[in-house]
C-alpha cells in the first residue's frame, strides 16, 4: 500500500508540537518552591578596637524560608529570622575629664536586645538520589532593636562604682550572607534541612554610652528544620 505523501507534513507538524510543548513543560516540572522553618544557634565572636572591646551573647534563634527553584542546580529564596542580640561593651580605661593626666577608670554596659534579619538569596543545588545538597550566598538588612540598658561606672577617683540606665538607639546594618547545607527529603512533599549559615556585618552601636567597635564580625548559624515542598 503507498502511502499518502500529504500526511507527512502534517506527521512532522503533529510531532513538532509534541516535542515543543514538551520542553516547554520541562521548566515547569523541574521547578518548585517550598516553605521551611528552622530552629538555630547565633555564635558571635568578640571584637575590640579604640579601647573598646565589644561582646555579643551567644543566643538560639529561629529562620523562616521561602525557596524557589526555577532550575533543579538554581533558585533564590527569602528569610525572616530572629534572635536575641545582647550585647556588652567595656572600656577598661579611659582618660579622666578635668585632669592632667589619666588615672585608671573603666566604664561597661550591658543591652538586652532583640536582632531581626531580612535577606534574599541565591540557592544553588544539585538533586542526588533523595538528598539535594545547596549552597547560598546572598544579602540583606540586620535590625538590632535595643530593649533595655544599664551601665555600671568605676574609678580610683571615686570610693565606689556608680552605675544607671543606658541610652539606646535602634542599629540597623547591612549584612552579606553564606552558607551551604542539604535537604534530606523523607516524603515527596516533606524532609528534614540541615545547613549552616554565616553573616558577616558591622558591630551593632545601641548605645551612646559607650562607643561602638564599629569593626566588622561575624555570627555563626548551625541550622536544623523542616521544609513543605509545594
Amino acid at each position: 500500500m503507498l502511502s499518502n505523501p500529504l500526511r507527512r507534513p502534517r506527521y512532522s507538524a503533529f510531532c513538532l508540537t509534541l516535542l515543543a510543548a514538551f520542553l516547554a513543560a520541562t521548566p515547569a516540572r523541574a521547578s518548585q518552591t517550598d516553605a521551611a522553618l528552622s530552629l538555630y544557634g547565633a555564635f558571635s565572636g568578640t571584637t575590640s578596637d579604640s579601647n573598646v572591646n565589644q561582646s555579643p551573647a551567644n543566643a538560639a534563634g529561629g529562620m523562616i524560608e521561602l525557596r524557589h527553584l526555577v532550575h533543579p542546580w538554581l533558585g533564590y529564596e527569602g528569610t525572616y529570622s530572629f534572635n536575641r542580640a545582647n550585647q556588652n561593651y567595656a572600656e577598661p580605661s579611659f582618660a579622666c575629664p578635668g585632669l592632667p593626666s589619666d588615672c585608671p577608670a573603666s566604664i561597661s554596659s550591658s543591652i538586652s536586645a532583640n536582632a531581626n534579619e531580612f535577606t534574599g538569596d541565591w540557592v544553588f543545588s544539585l538533586k542526588l538520589l533523595n538528598l539535594r545538597p545547596f549552597a547560598v550566598v546572598g544579602a540583606g538588612v540586620l535590625l538590632d532593636v535595643p530593649v533595655a540598658g544599664t551601665y555600671t561606672s568605676c574609678s580610683n577617683t571615686s570610693p565606689s562604682c556608680s552605675s544607671g540606665t543606658a541610652p539606646t538607639s535602634t542599629a540597623t546594618k547591612p549584612v552579606f550572607v553564606y552558607g551551604a547545607g542539604f535537604d534530606w527529603g523523607l516524603l515527596p512533599h516533606l524532609g528534614l534541612r540541615f545547613q549552616y549559615r554565616g553573616n558577616l556585618y558591622k558591630a551593632a552601636a545601641l548605645t551612646s554610652v559607650i562607643q561602638s567597635t564599629n569593626a566588622f564580625t561575624q555570627t555563626a548559624e548551625p541550622m536544623i528544620g523542616a521544609y513543605f515542598r509545594f
